[in-house]
């Protein structure tokens, strides 16, 4: 393969790309780090970007079986795709993304089918088939199963912006390949228009045009649009095209909902078809120069080799070791997920689709786009998982995914966490992407525009007028004017413009903490006041009566009848008991007004009783399932709580119990992956074990003055972080734990490059430099250390 076919590949995949194509010693049996990597893990009821084994890091080609995913998703975030439960693959769709899916491949021979048919349905009315777990096979970068009703294999890869599908038939006179375009897929909502062809060159083109549950409701009238331009490597013996089950017969071409193209071939035993996508969500066009770009010269295997490589080397960025197998597939797994998704959505030429609806071309730099447009799920949460792992192991990722943000907001105008295809998605009705850039600012990651991200952050903190529901905080003209957001028990608005008034408080309280912190490193002191008059606004809920946190009316007083364990009034996805502990700017300023004793007591019972649970809902499969609880890890407001003894003066409990949660809440099999059918969203529960198992975590997320990691005990001998040098001095920092085992998870000293610390705290600046920490490991828990 020539380097001027790969050129317009993302910045940070390119250099892994080229390596992939370096002949060498290392073969597919010889995986070091892959072969750890679960894909399967908590696929009972998963979301659907969940489970995309075919995928490249952060890639737009997200090739994946489906068992239900034209079953569709009536709210947006239904679990639906591929279910662990499910006994028959239905399509091989190829697109995979927070409120984006379709272009359905499925190889099939005998009567012809057009329609998938019921879910695990025995009766054959549909084109699905069935298949046995003990067929597959599914890692990063790699996918393959029999489908046992036509003999046939499918094998799955792809580069970032090329799905490859390559399928191995038995002898047939009726084999074929379905284009299944128009048929609504997972998460992208219902289709409103579709178009497949076989053009003159015998290759086949298309699109569709979906309209998913999250753009209608935050972005009204707006569409999502999907392209492809597919080279499959045998010429069909005819085609044929359909609408759902109307077929029609030697028929190149068809529109509109339903439509697809069955291409019919006469193969011998064990001949293989591969097809490749190329993707966009511009247009045909650069579908086509995607995949001329990246693709051209590959077939399936050497496509397969460079994903494979290109995974080695991401997952590679962290090393762990221990001789605790379980252990290291929940880690790489996770760090997988965290890999995953948010994928790419800008062509390779720099093209993108922008917030109206046009296409926007991305500035070039020696040919190159200088950053990328990501699709991306809500960043509610991501301080305590992705952003801290970015920070550490991926910074120019981190840094993209800012810049990505920041061209919607030159679109737009205004910043919006969630977003598919540049619409607003927002999911969750608030807004936290200020956290997050500010967090990069503080670790030094700083080759955006920094001045065009400030004047983003601030707007997002302090603007209420005019403000879109799709960019979030639709409440913030109340949060400025009152110092709180006020509670109302009914509004003709959306919820999220008055029913979660106190979590909201909390978020906007923590954020606008954030931003300050910049503000005063930047000079902005007027910003910095009014920033930090309001980061005090969770104090104005404070209730000290019940010691909880307590929404509030325009009046000034409580609500009454407050239950705290009541879910959804005052606060979303969550109660008094889980968001009381939202504080993570003021955790000593919480402390003092419930007393350091009666904190820790509350805490540690909290997690006493929650462990019988297991950290969530129990074995109910159900992402909702722990919302009524006192802890409930497979939600994010929950996510930083057990880290809070380090700061009231009982390290030894955030000890104990993240080990806990590492060891119970997650598991190994389809069915106990994040909890019980938690709600993954894209990596950030995976993300969260990885940070937490290596020992380090920051409950403000990073966007200190001064960013600091907090310490607990790892669960592994040995931890090799690679530092990137683009962005940080050092070379590696590496953890290693001394007597480390199941029982040894106290810490008993700690030694950084030699010298004891005497505190459970780490500077970033100091892991970033590069060197070794030393963490000596008994059973008995300490709280104080000295030097």
């Amino acid at each position: 393969m020539k380097l001027k076919h790969i050129t317009s590949l993302p910045v940070f995949v390119l250099s892994l790309f080229i390596i992939g194509c370096i002949p060498g010693k290392e073969t597919l049996k010889a995986q070091s780090l892959t072969q750890y990597v679960e894909p399967r893990i908590g696929t009972a009821h998963c979301r659907w970007f969940h489970f995309t084994p075919g995928a490249m890091p952060f890639g737009m080609a997200k090739p994946a079986p489906a068992t239900n995913a034209h079953l569709g998703n009536k709210w947006g975030w239904e679990a639906t795709g591929y279910d662990y439960r499910d006994n028959s693959i239905e399509g091989f769709p190829v697109l995979h993304e927070f409120q984006v899916g379709g272009i359905v491949l499925m190889p099939a021979n005998g009567a012809l089918r057009t329609v998938p048919g019921p879910v695990n349905d025995s009766t054959r009315i549909g084109y699905r088939s069935t298949f046995d777990r003990k067929d597959e096979i599914a890692t990063a970068g790699y996918y393959s199963v029999l489908l046992k009703d036509y003999g046939i294999k499918a094998e799955l890869t792809a580069t970032p912006r090329v799905a490859f599908e390559r399928f191995t038939f038995p002898a047939s006179n009726s084999s074929r390949i379905l284009f299944d375009i128009g048929n609504r897929q997972g998460e992208s909502g219902a289709v409103k228009d579709a178009f497949v062809k076989m053009n003159a060159q015998g290759d086949i083109e298309g699109w569709v045009i979906t309209e998913p549950e999250y753009v209608k409701k935050y972005q009204p009238g707006a569409t999502v649009r999907l392209y492809f331009y597919a080279k499959v490597d045998k010429t069909p013996v005819s085609v044929g095209a359909f609408n759902g089950a109307n077929i029609k017969k030697d028929v190149k071409e068809a529109s509109g909902i339903g439509a697809g193209l069955y291409l019919n071939y006469k193969t011998t035993r064990d001949e293989s078809i591969t097809a490749k996508i190329g993707l966009s969500y511009t247009s045909v066009a650069n579908a086509k120069f995607n995949l001329d770009t990246e693709a051209s010269k590959l077939n399936f295997d050497e496509a397969r080799r460079i994903s494979h490589q290109t995974w080695e080397k991401y997952l590679g960025r962290i090393k762990v070791e221990t001789a605790d197998k379980a252990d290291k597939v929940k880690f790489y797994t996770g760090l997988y997920h965290a890999l995953l998704g948010r994928g790419l959505a800008s062509d390779a030429n720099g093209f993108y689709p922008r917030h109206d609806g046009s296409t926007g071309q991305i500035p070039l730099k020696n040919g190159k786009p200088i950053h990328n447009l990501y699709n991306t799920d809500a960043a509610w949460g991501a301080q305590w998982n992705l952003s801290q792992l970015w920070a550490l192991a991926y910074p120019e990722y981190y840094s993209d995914y800012i810049s990505s943000h920041l061209l919607v907001y030159k679109d737009a105008g205004w910043l919006s966490d969630g977003t598919a295809n540049s619409r607003f998605v927002s999911g969750v009705g608030t807004n936290l992407l200020s956290t997050i850039i500010a967090g990069a600012y503080q670790c030094g990651i700083r080759d955006f525009d920094l001045k065009l991200a400030y004047e983003a952050c601030l707007k997002n903190e302090l603007d209420g007028k005019d403000r879109p529901l799709g960019a979030g905080k639709i409440d913030t003209k109340y949060f400025t004017e009152y110092g709180y957001v006020p509670f109302e028990e009914s509004s003709d608005g959306p919820l999220e413009s008055f029913m979660f008034s106190a979590s909201h408080t909390l978020e906007y309280s923590y954020s606008a903490w954030a931003l300050a912190q910049w503000s005063k490193k930047e000079g902005k002191m007027k910003d910095y006041d009014s920033l930090m008059y309001l980061s005090k606004g969770w104090e104005r809920l404070y209730d000290p009566s019940t010691n909880f946190v307590r929404p509030k009316k325009k009046d000034g007083t409580f609500i009454q009848n407050f239950n705290p364990m009541q879910v959804w009034r005052g606060f979303q996805e969550g109660n008094a008991w889980q968001y009381t502990f939202y504080v993570p700017h003021d955790v000593k300023g919480l402390i003092s007004k419930v007393g350091a004793e009666a904190f820790n007591q509350r805490l540690d019972s909290i997690f006493t009783v929650s462990e019988g649970m297991i950290f969530g809902g129990g074995t109910q499969i159900d992402a909702f399932a722990g919302l009524q609880t006192l802890y409930n890890h497979g939600n994010q407001p929950c996510l930083h709580i057990s880290w809070l003894f380090n700061e009231a003066g009982k390290p030894s409990l955030t000890q104990k119990w993240v080990r806990s949660i590492l060891n119970k809440f997650y598991g190994t099999d389809g069915i106990h992956g994040y909890g019980y059918g938690q709600d993954e969203d894209q990596g950030q529960l995976g993300a969260w074990y990885v940070i937490s198992s290596m020992g380090l975590f920051d409950v403000k997320g990073l966007t200190d003055q001064n960013p600091s990691f907090e310490i607990a005990s790892p669960l592994f001998d040995k931890i090799t972080i690679q530092l990137n040098d683009r962005y940080y001095p050092g070379k590696e920092f590496v953890i290693k734990t001394i007597n480390n085992s199941k029982t040894n998870q106290y810490i008993r000293s700690m030694k950084l490059n030699g010298k004891e610390l005497s505190d459970t705290h780490i500077p970033f600046a100091d892991i970033v430099r590069g060197g070794k920490l030393e963490i000596n490991l008994n059973d008995q828990p300490k709280d104080k250390y000295s030097k």
